[in-house]
């Protein structure tokens, strides 16, 4: 990220959270602040390659705010997003006496903050604010909290995604397989999405093989562990059964301590 500047990649989430609105209609997860905070025209037209990345998303928020629900449930009180960009589910959450802190670059902060202002959106008592640089700083999130860590981790050096990982009992978090397993023609529209990422000052950093990632979690003490590939992901949420099992893509994972 450039200093001084909000992340863009943060920006390019909300629009594409936004335009699903839009698009298809909330269809797999619904948002009535989205469009608000970004505080521009969503997208209205259909461009190629862009229908892909949008419908992952609004996977990972649909799959990412289930988990919680399940969460609060067995008793969660305390639920952390990590990265929050603009994230809305601080100001639209059903659940009363459920705590919500939002971790973010303080750049990315302030600005989430102030587009707040300008969209007239309510910022409930419920909600914290904990500015951090996860490159530079350790946060720990306590005991009991859930974690929705979205669109960050491609982000991060290995050592940083493990050292948050140390302080967290349960997670939702979205991860990058390496381009070397994909076919020639992904593997290239991924260079070109990483580059203009490190245009940005945003360069991805860390890439897992799920059975890698699985015994990393294990060794930390995760005893329950779901991971959605394209496969998965296209059958849950796309209504597309079918999908050869081994294809290569982002994965949404969550992960609990037994």
């Amino acid at each position: 990220m450039k200093t001084g500047r909000p992340s863009r990649t943060a920006y390019s989430a909300a629009r594409y959270r936004a335009a699903h609105q839009v698009l298809d209609g909330g269809a797999i997860f619904a948002d009535p602040l989205a469009v608000r905070i970004v505080g521009e025209e969503p997208e209205t037209g259909e461009e190629p390659g862009r229908r892909g990345q949008r419908l992952f998303i609004a996977a990972r928020s649909r799959f990412a705010e289930d988990a919680l629900a399940a969460a609060v449930v067995r008793g969660a009180r305390r639920v952390v997003i990590l990265g929050a960009g603009l994230d809305t589910f601080a100001y639209r959450n059903p659940y009363p006496g459920l705590e919500v802190v939002e971790v973010d670059h303080p750049d990315t902060q302030a600005w989430k903050r102030r587009r707040l202002r300008e969209a007239g959106i309510e910022v409930p008592p419920t909600v914290t604010y904990v500015p951090v640089d996860l490159e530079k700083d350790t946060f720990v999130a306590g005991p009991g909290a859930f974690v929705m860590w979205l669109g960050v981790v491609p982000y991060l050096t290995r050592g940083a995604f493990e050292e948050t990982l140390g302080g967290v009992s349960e997670v939702v978090f979205d991860y990058a397989m390496p381009t070397a397993s994909m076919s020639r023609e992904r593997r290239t529209a991924l260079e070109a999405r990483a580059a203009r990422a490190a245009r940005v000052g945003e360069p991805w950093r860390s890439s897992f093989q799920p059975d890698e990632l699985a015994a990393l979690l294990r060794e930390r003490g995760f005893g329950e562990i779901e991971d959605l590939g394209p496969a998965e992901l296209a059958e849950r949420y796309f209504g597309r059964p079918g999908v050869p099992k081994d294809t290569p893509g982002g994965h949404l994972l969550h992960a609990r301590k037994a």
